[in-house]
């Protein structure tokens, strides 16, 4: 069936009151038009249920029920993220009524538990045909989804809309295991209530590290004692990678095959110790006070922290609470580049789904301007994967905060590959090696420099010994 377009997606979000916070948009004649065509489709589909209904009845009825394809679409999320997938699922159920789609949603606590539960159980019913999973690479070395570059060639699917190097990320070896929902990149949250109390001129797009450090000095709260009654920025350890990539610095010689840690490089510690200052000097909340506060978002709406650096997924939240910001991009060093990460959790297909065929027509439209990008798009959750939808009036043209969005576009547009390794045990050296080591940094306990030059010997250690996984 053809797929509706942008017009009859906003009539049907606007039924789920998906855009409850925009403003409505006049009518127009074509839109009164296409409401009168609702209404009859909505009549002929009454009839159509009354007259199958009759010859089912009179046992004429053949496999009707039967014929109708299932796919089962497992995702993480929050209650409120499990209502905007529905809505997803629901304007795909209702231009492919061929295709029932079963929401199978868990906190993001439980999700990968229970998946890993029913892998390790060989439970092959359980699994859900579509999933949405981080990092792809993990799960597709495990041989556990379907490469997707047969459906891409035989569909026809375009890939070439997609941010730059960001289709990297569901890739193990040059197979496409994953189309990834939404791009990662961060930009600068500022509060423009705390910036104009402070007397201090709004970030701009072309703000660097040394515009940040001196509007953080004069955005601080802190007392004579030492105390600290306002940050300045709030941001999470793991970001330190923007950092060292806006550098030109890497964590790995190479992020698919490496075979060294570059960590005691001279531009990483830099980058580390330009992050680590920050802390120091009471400028930036230390991680673990960071999540003890209620992390980024809670800080940032609460006035602790006059600005973060975040993706798109806070957006709906700070225009819920009716925050006066807006955003930038993301300062960078005299002589440096922006490094915005080329990554997002993606949707994957189970090699274990028992219709390949229904499960691509659904991750597909998932992955197409009008269907799923639009919606989740429409929501404000998300900087979508696509440029196309990115560019739409779906992000751009929305009428609530932040006014600069062209900031996302600005980061997307220089995305890069760096900020995760492309390898199956990239999870395990990073959670098992890199990130306890520089936790030492992120507390002030000890100086970056020993701390990095441990981390690599560490990290190339375990190159040498347990291999990349693959």
């Amino acid at each position: 069936p053809q797929q509706p377009g942008v017009n009859n997606y906003a009539g049907i979000l606007r039924t789920n009151a998906l855009q409850k916070d925009l403003p409505p948009t006049p009518k127009t004649e074509s839109a009164m038009s296409e409401e009168k065509i609702e209404v009859q489709n909505k009549i002929a589909g009454s009839l159509m249920k009354t007259l199958i209904g009759v010859a089912c009845g009179l046992l004429v009825c053949v496999g009707i029920a039967q014929a109708k394809a299932t796919v089962t679409w497992g995702m993480w999320g929050s209650p409120a993220e499990i209502k905007t997938h529905q809505r997803v699922a629901d304007a795909f159920m209702a231009s492919h009524p061929d295709i029932q789609i079963i929401l199978w949603g868990q906190p993001w606590g439980d999700y990968f538990t229970k998946l890993k539960t029913l892998w390790a159980a060989g439970d092959k019913e359980g699994i859900p045909d579509v999933l949405f999973l981080s990092p792809v690479v993990t799960y597709a070395g495990q041989g556990v989804l379907e490469p997707l570059d047969p459906f891409i060639k035989a569909s026809g699917y375009d890939t070439s809309d997609y941010w730059p190097s960001l289709l990297d990320f569901g890739k193990l070896k040059g197979t496409i295991y994953g189309l990834p929902r939404d791009i990662g990149i961060e930009v600068l949250y500022y509060n423009k209530d705390i910036f104009d109390e402070s007397g201090v001129s709004y970030p701009t797009n072309f703000w660097t590290w040394d515009d940040l450090k001196a509007a953080a000095k004069q955005l601080s709260k802190i007392t004579t004692s030492g105390r600290v009654q306002r940050y300045a920025l709030g941001v999470e350890g793991g970001k330190y990678q923007l950092f060292l990539g806006q550098n030109r610095g890497s964590i790995l010689n190479d992020m698919v095959n490496p075979t060294a840690c570059t960590l005691s490089e001279p531009v990483a510690v830099e980058a580390i110790s330009f992050f680590a200052g920050l802390m120091d000097e009471k400028l930036a909340m230390r991680p673990s006070a960071l999540s003890q506060a209620g992390g980024d978002a809670g800080v940032f709406q609460s006035g602790q922290a006059a600005m973060i650096i975040q993706n798109a997924s806070r957006i709906s939240a700070f225009n819920a609470a009716k925050m006066n910001y807006d955003v930038a991009a993301v300062p960078i060093p005299a002589g440096g580049q922006r490094s915005g990460t080329a990554g997002g959790a993606a949707w994957t297909m189970s090699k274990y789904s028992d219709d390949k065929d229904a499960a691509w027509t659904f991750l597909s439209w998932l992955q197409s301007t009008e269907g799923g990008q639009m919606v989740y798009t429409i929501s404000g959750e998300i900087l979508p994967a696509l440029r196309s939808t990115a560019v739409s009036d779906a992000f751009l043209g929305i009428n609530s905060p932040p006014a600069n969005r062209a900031a996302f576009i600005i980061e997307g547009n220089n995305a890069k590959k760096g900020r995760s390794g492309y390898f199956p045990n990239w999870g395990t050296l990073n959670g098992k090696v890199i990130s306890p080591n520089l936790s030492r940094i992120w507390s002030g306990s000890e100086p970056v420099r020993s701390v990095l030059k441990q981390t690599c010997k560490e990290v190339n250690s375990f190159l040498q010994s347990k291999g990349l996984g693959f």
